[in-house]
C-alpha cells in the first residue's frame, strides 16, 4: 500500500508515473516538525536495517552515517563524503516495523541515519515543500516492487550495450581509436564499444566534431561498425559561449539557457571555458537540446553518455571576480589582514560553490525557479531531453544512454555510471554495495569505471575489477588522462583478459535475460542477500555478496594479493568457476561458511539450489553470440526460462521472446 503526504507546495519532479492522491490524517511513522524547514525524526530499533539511497557512500545498510542528496561533482570518493553524483531519496526501514519512504524533494536533503545519535534517524531540508510517499508491505523486497511499479519501467538499452567497452579521456584522433580497436581485435579480446571523451569535439563544443581529426566522421563511424564496434560519444552539460557557434546562437536567441535573476544568461566555466547551461527544466528548451543529438545519430551514432550534468561548475563569472578582488587585496597586503589560507580557501571554493547554484534560474511553465531548489533535477532532465528526442528520431529503435548525475525518474530514460572512481581496491567493494541500492531506485543499467578512473591501476586490480564487471549491465574500462594506460592488451599474459571478458560474453544470454525480466516486471537485477533470505540473521548482514536474478549469487574478490575469499551460503549452492583453459568446474557446497579459491584469471559464481543458467560459447562481439546452442550449468533436472529478442527494437511483449530450457 502506498500513501502520499503533502507538505507545503512541492515542485512536480515527475519522478512517479502514477498519480497518488494525498492522504488524510497524521503521518504514520516517527515525528514531523515544520517549525524550522522540514524535519522527520524516527527512533530505530537496534535490529533495524536501513536500505536505499541509490548511489551513495558506504554500505548496503545505511545506518551509522550522514548522507546528503545534493548532486555533486566530486572525484574523491572517500569514506567521509556525504554527497556523490546522484540524489535517490528512497529508503526502507526493515526490522521490527518495516516500511519505505520516498522523499520527493529536488533540493538539498540530509539523511542522518544514526550519525548524530545511533538510534535516531533524522531527515531534514530547508524548505517544507515536499511529497512523502509511505510504502508498506510484508518485506523490504515487496516494498521495492511496489515503489518500482509507481515510478515506471526502467530504461532498456540495445543488446550491444551488454558487451564490453573501452574508454579513456585522451583518445583524440582517428588513429587513437583505430589503435584501440586493433589492440582488442588482433588479440581476440571481445569488445563492442569504444567511448569518445571530450577530445573528439571541436574546442569541447557539444554536438560538434573536430573536422581536422575526423574529416569524414560518418565514414569513420561506419568503419568501426564494420568491425562490430560502436563509437559512443560524450555530451556535456555546458554550451560554449562563442558567437557563430550554432547551438550557442540558437539558445541565446530563443531564451533556452538558464538565467541570472536580472534575466541575462548565466555564465559558468567548464571544459570549453565560459558556457551557458541549457534550461532542461523548460520543456521547450529540453526539446531543443534533445533534438541536437540528431547531429550525431544522423552520422550513425547509436549511443551516448551524458557528463558534467550535476551541473559541474569550475567557476562562475561572479565567483571569479570575487576571487580576483581578494587576490588583489592579498597581493597588496603588508599587514597580514588577508591570510594565505583565506586566499587558498577562496580559490579552492571556486568550483561547485553553493553560492553559484543560487545565482541562476529556470523557467518552468512561466515560473522563475531558483536552481538550488531544484538542483537535483538537472542531470535527470538532460538525459530526459535525449530520451525524448530518441523517440522522435527513431521511435522503434533503442539507443544507449547513461548519465553521471541523476534523480529518481531518470531511470526511465537512461542508466548511470558511478562516476570518477579511483584505482583503489576499496572501490570494487564500494561499487558492489551501490548496485542493489541503485536497483531499488529503478536504475538497472549501471556499472563502474573498471580498473578505476583516477590514479594508476595495476594488472591484478584491473582483473579483479573486471571479474565484478562481468556481471554488471554496463561493463566499461575507463581511465583519466595522465594515468597509466589500462587497455586490457597493455599488460602481460593477455590471454587472462581475453578469458575474463570472454566469460562475460558466455554469460550474456543469461545476464540479458535477467535484465529484461527485471526491467519489464519492475523488479531488481541485483538484490541484497537480506531480500532473498530475510529470516537468515547472518545473510541479512552480509554486504559483499549479491543475488543476481533468481538463479545465482556473486561474491567478488576485492582484496589485493588474495587468492580467494570467505563466503556465506544461506543454502546449498553449486560453486562454479570458469577456468582459463575454457573448462568449467562445478562443486556443491553445503549451507554455511566456506573459503573458496579464485585465481586472478578465473571468474566465479554460485548457482542456487535447484536452479540452472544458460551459457554460450565465447564470442568476440555480441552479434556473434550463438544463442541457439546454449549449455546449461547448475543443478540437474532443473529448467530456465530464457528471454531473448532482437536486441534492437522494442517488441518486448512477443510470446516468442520466451523459451524454456531444461537440463
Amino acid at each position: 500500500m502506498i500513501r502520499k503526504y503533502r507538505y507545503g507546495t512541492p515542485f512536480d519532479t515527475e519522478a512517479l508515473t502514477e498519480k497518488i492522491g494525498t492522504a488524510e490524517g497524521s503521518f504514520p511513522y516517527g515525528k514531523i516538525s515544520l517549525e524550522n524547514g522540514f524535519v522527520f525524526t524516527y527512533i530505530m530499533d537496534e535490529e533495524d536495517i536501513v536500505y536505499g539511497l541509490g548511489e551513495s557512500n558506504r554500505g548496503i545498510n545505511k545506518r551509522g552515517y550522514c548522507y546528503i542528496s545534493n548532486c555533486t561533482d566530486d572525484p574523491e570518493h572517500t569514506e567521509d563524503k556525504r554527497s556523490l553524483y546522484g540524489a535517490h531519496n528512497f529508503i526502507i526501514v526493515s526490522g521490527k516495523t518495516t516500511f519505505g519512504l520516498f522523499f520527493d524533494y529536488p533540493g538539498k536533503l540530509t539523511f542522518d541515519i544514526g550519525y548524530t545519535r545511533m538510534d535516531t534517524m533524522k531527515i531534514f531540508c530547508e524548505n517544507a515543500d515536499l511529497d512523502i510517499y509511505v510504502i508498506e508491505g510484508e518485506t523490504a523486497y515487496d516494498i521495492v516492487k511496489q515503489f518500482r511499479h509507481v515510478i515506471g519501467h526502467s530504461y532498456i538499452p540495445p543488446k550491444f550495450a551488454f558487451g564490453f567497452g573501452q574508454s579513456r579521456w585522451e583518445y583524440t584522433t582517428k588513429e587513437d581509436f583505430r589503435k584501440v580497436a586493433k589492440g582488442y581485435r588482433e588479440n581476440h579480446i571481445p569488445i563492442d564499444m569504444i567511448y569518445m571523451d571530450i577530445d573528439y569535439m571541436q574546442d569541447f563544443k557539444d554536438f560538434t566534431v573536430n573536422e581536422k581529426n575526423f574529416p569524414d566522421f560518418q565514414g569513420f563511424v561506419q568503419e568501426m561498425k564494420d568491425q562490430e564496434i560502436r563509437m559512443i560519444p560524450i555530451i556535456d552539460a555546458g554550451v560554449k559561449v562563442e558567437p557563430g557557434y550554432v547551438v550557442y546562437e540558437e539558445g541565446v536567441k530563443n531564451d533556452y539557457f538558464c538565467k541570472r535573476e536580472d534575466g541575462s544568461d548565466f555564465v559558468a566555466a567548464v571544459w570549453p571555458g565560459d558556457t551557458h547551461f541549457p534550461d532542461v527544466l523548460n520543456k521547450d528548451a529540453r526539446k531543443w537540446f534533445g533534438n541536437k543529438y540528431r547531429f550525431l545519430t544522423d552520422q550513425g551514432i547509436e549511443g551516448f553518455w551524458n557528463d558534467m550534468n550535476e551541473p559541474a561548475i569550475f567557476y562562475s563569472a561572479e565567483g571569479l571576480a570575487e576571487a580576483k578582488k581578494l587576490a588583489a587585496e592579498f597581493a597588496e597586503d603588508t599587514e597580514g589582514r588577508v591570510h594565505a589560507w583565506t586566499m587558498q580557501a577562496k580559490m579552492k571554493d571556486l568550483a561547485n560553490n553553493p553560492e553559484d547554484y543560487r545565482r541562476f534560474y529556470h523557467n518552468v511553465d512561466g515560473r522563475k525557479i531558483r536552481h538550488d531548489r531544484v538542483h537535483n533535477l538537472f542531470g535527470y532532465n538532460m538525459t530526459r531531453a535525449a530520451g525524448e528526442a530518441f523517440e522522435r528520431i527513431d521511435p522503434d529503435r533503442r539507443f544507449l544512454m547513461f548519465s553521471r548525475s541523476s534523480y529518481i525518474g531518470m531511470h526511465r530514460y537512461g542508466g548511470i555510471w558511478t562516476g570518477d572512481n579511483k584505482s583503489w581496491w576499496s572501490h570494487i567493494l564500494l561499487n558492489l554495495k551501490m548496485l542493489p541500492s541503485l536497483n531499488m531506485c529503478g536504475f538497472l543499467y549501471t556499472g563502474a569505471d573498471l580498473g578505476g578512473f583516477g590514479a594508476d591501476t595495476t594488472r591484478d586490480l584491473l582483473l579483479r575489477f573486471l571479474a565484478l564487471g562481468v556481471f554488471t549491465p554496463l561493463m566499461r574500462d575507463h581511465a583519466a588522462a595522465g594515468t597509466r594506460e589500462q587497455e586490457c592488451y597493455q599488460f602481460e599474459n593477455i590471454e587472462d583478459f581475453r578469458h575474463v571478458i570472454g566469460v562475460r560474453y558466455r554469460l550474456i544470454p543469461y545476464l540479458y535475460s535477467e535484465y529484461m525480466k527485471a526491467a519489464l516486471n519492475d523488479d531488481m537485477y541485483f538484490r541484497p542477500m537480506g531480500f532473498v533470505y530475510p529470516n537468515d540473521k547472518m545473510a541479512v548482514r552480509v554486504e559483499d555478496q549479491l543475488i543476481l536474478g533468481n538463479e545465482i549469487m556473486i561474491a567478488p574478490v576485492y582484496e589485493q594479493n588474495a587468492r580467494g575469499r570467505y563466503v556465506y551460503l544461506p543454502e546449498e549452492m553449486k560453486f562454479v568457476k570458469f577456468l582459463p583453459d575454457g573448462t568449467i568446474s562445478e562443486e556443491i557446497l553445503e549451507k554455511g561458511v566456506h573459503y573458496v579459491e579464485v585465481a586472478l584469471n578465473e571468474v566465479s559464481l554460485f548457482v542456487r539450489s535447484g536452479k540452472c543458467i544458460p551459457i554460450a560459447e565465447a564470442a568476440e562481439c555480441v552479434k556473434e553470440i550463438d544463442t541457439e546452442h546454449l549449455q546449461l550449468i547448475g543443478y540437474e533436472e532443473s529448467s530456465y526460462t530464457l528471454y531473448e529478442d532482437d536486441g534492437i527494437h522494442k517488441e518486448y511483449d512477443k510470446k516468442e521472446n520466451y523459451r524454456v530450457l531444461k537440463s
